[in-house]
């Protein structure tokens, strides 16, 4: 795999008043806490399986709900990555540029399909500060 992978919600089951088990496309399955004012009551899949929907209207989008997966399953380290990429608007190439790794390897860490070493997250953390200092 060398692509962002695109996930989609394959079945979604209320845990509680105010959880969700969520199982993905690509087989994860973990139990999320929704956000406030919401419960498990009514929600259903959207359209092609990218988000969740309630009765009022109310939607989350799949993308959304992914980032809550990684620390749901003890992964923290795969959206601490993923938030850095997306907070950056780093494409793989330009990351796995920025932090001199192949673009492969950005994809596994950004897909939680590998674990994300220390040393990387802390070059994230270098990148951001360099490049706030920049465009001061």
């Amino acid at each position: 795999m060398n692509s962002d992978t695109m996930r989609t919600i394959r079945a979604v089951t209320a845990t509680g008043d105010k959880a969700l088990r969520l199982e993905w496309s690509d087989g994860t399955a973990a139990e999320i806490a929704l956000p406030k004012g919401r419960n498990s009551a009514d929600v259903e899949r959207g359209e092609w399986s990218h988000s969740l929907i309630w009765p009022d209207g109310f939607e989350i989008g799949a993308d959304s709900l992914w980032l809550d997966t990684p620390d749901a399953i003890g992964r923290s380290d795969a959206r601490q990555f993923l938030e850095w990429r997306l907070a950056g608007g780093l494409s793989l190439a330009k990351a796995a540029d920025a932090l001199g790794l192949a673009r492969r390897t950005v994809a596994y860490y950004s897909n939680g399909d590998r674990p994300v070493p220390k040393t990387v997250l802390l070059a994230c953390k270098g990148w951001d500060a360099s490049h706030r200092r920049n465009a001061a």
